[in-house]
């Protein structure tokens, strides 16, 4: 009976994946990385909030996304760090003086050669110009070409072509399935009735599936036994932590308070 895959600093893959759920990224120097994407390391690596006066210039190169700051950190150093999100695919990409975007909670981590933007679409980031990048997705991405029209819940991102269009599909809204849901308000928007539309060159990434990755907050600790600031039931009403003034607000979230 074969026995696991026991892996070290040496046998570990150098900028790929462990499996498809595990990425491995040689770190020699900086990446930016989403907050609890980190599953471990080996070597020595220290971890900055975006924001800290060491990086400004950092940042004034390669992040533009003040909405997205808190939930991002700099990994700094030598050694292998491993990423996951939940057990989801989890892939790298490399862009070329390319622009793309990407869902927000999907963008795991980056190179600093890539800039970042916010995007005009909301939950979404744009990465331009040339670099690797690791995300996420729930299930395998399958890449397609535009003109293209995609359910808005399967959508990954989009690369090298414009933002997409809503598009409403007024035939189905006026057929039978149509009818009913606005006489009983049974059901709700599908991929059938809205997407997004795409046109013009490029490419299009979409998840094998129609269910988004469940947003979770950045820092939440999860109630279970074993975990710091885990196992303890939903505070009672009443008894709630007062809330801090400005942005120290946010470090009661990220401590699990």
């Amino acid at each position: 009976m074969t026995g696991p895959v026991v892996l070290d600093p040496h046998t570990l893959p150098s900028d790929d994946n462990v499996n498809e759920y595990t990425f491995s990224v040689d770190l020699n120097g900086q990446w930016f990385l989403q907050k609890g994407k980190m599953i471990a390391y080996y070597g020595r690596i220290d971890f900055q909030g975006i924001g800290h006066g060491a990086l400004d210039r950092l940042i004034a190169h390669s992040f533009h996304s003040p909405l997205h700051a808190a939930d991002w950190v700099v990994a700094e150093g030598q050694g292998k760090m491993l990423l996951a999100d939940r057990a989801f695919d989890v892939n790298s990409y490399d862009l070329e003086d390319g622009n793309l975007t990407i869902r927000s909670g999907n963008l795991l981590a980056f190179q600093p050669s890539l800039s970042l933007k916010q995007s005009i679409i909301p939950g979404f980031l744009t990465l331009i110009g040339t670099g690797k990048f690791v995300a996420a997705s729930n299930g395998p991405v399958v890449f397609m070409e535009p003109p293209i029209r995609v359910d808005p819940q399967a959508l990954v991102g989009w690369a090298d072509c414009p933002s997409p269009c809503h598009h409403y599909d007024h035939q189905y809204l006026r057929g039978f399935l149509g009818g009913v849901r606005a006489h009983t308000g049974l059901g709700g928007v599908s991929g059938e009735e809205h997407q997004f539309e795409f046109v013009g060159a490029g490419t299009v990434l979409l998840q094998s599936t129609e269910q988004l990755m469940p947003e979770l907050a950045t820092g939440e600790v999860t109630a279970e036994a074993g975990v710091p600031g885990g196992g303890e039931a939903t505070r009672q009403s009443g008894s709630q932590t007062p809330q801090l003034p400005g942005a120290l607000g946010g470090l009661q979230r990220r401590f699990g308070l």
